[in-house]
């Protein structure tokens, strides 16, 4: 796999993240165990710089609020929406591309979607023995910094759908859209979309992403949820 498409994998976590969970654990002194998910894709080691640390107190309340729609089994009351910002460092990305055995090239990376999610589906996923949702198109941007070349500039769609069964997530597809990058990157990012979207490589990550967010994640702010039904 090319350096370019190692974007795509480092990217696609945030989309899963962002689809499922719209935030990270909020509790960044808790240790986490070896091969723990939320270790790459959450908080980095150490202390958080002061800009991921606003990061993290802006998607709070839309963690909460997804919370509370997927437990709630209440569909009143508006919809999800949130604007969602994450930054990772290099560190991070490094461990979570090796993964599937490339490298990472780059800086750190910066990206941002707006998440909007109804919130009847979200009741339904959880609610029915077995419901298939259909999210709506969204659009993630990105920025990755490289020593050498500066910073690279991207976005792309994906219109993601996930089969709940008793209030799990089992199957997901990303669906991937179009794609906005400088020709080589977009490339890479277009063949391994194509392929995503023909056999469904990344369904696995979806499905782990979206319930360890409705149990784990949830779970970690419940007093905050739970109070607001």
């Amino acid at each position: 796999m090319t350096p370019a498409s190692a974007l795509f994998v480092s990217v696609f976590a945030f989309f899963s993240l962002s689809a499922g969970s719209a935030a990270i654990a909020e509790d960044a002194a808790k240790p986490a165990a070896a091969g723990d998910s939320g270790t790459v894709l959450g908080d980095p080691d150490g202390p958080l710089t002061p800009e991921e640390k606003a990061e993290k107190e802006a998607r709070k309340a839309c963690k909460v609020d997804l919370c509370r729609a997927f437990h709630s089994k209440d569909a009143s009351g508006p919809d999800i929406a949130c604007h969602v910002i994450k930054s990772w460092r290099k560190e991070q990305l490094a461990k979570l591309v090796s993964k599937v055995k490339i490298t990472w090239p780059y800086e750190g990376a910066h990206c941002s979607m707006d998440l909007n999610l109804k919130r009847a589906d979200l009741v339904k996923a959880m609610a029915e023995p077995k419901a298939e949702i259909q999210f709506a198109k969204h659009t993630v941007t990105c920025s990755i910094a490289s020593e050498k070349k500066g910073s690279t500039d991207f976005s792309f769609e994906l219109t993601p759908k996930v089969t709940f069964e008793n209030g799990k997530a089992v199957k997901a597809k990303a669906e991937w859209g179009k794609i906005g990058a400088p020709t080589l990157i977009k490339s890479a990012l277009w063949t391994a979309t194509a392929a995503d979207n023909t056999v469904n490589i990344l369904s696995g990550s979806i499905v782990e992403e979206v319930n360890t967010f409705i149990g784990k994640r949830c779970d970690e702010v419940k007093d905050q949820w739970a109070a607001k039904q």
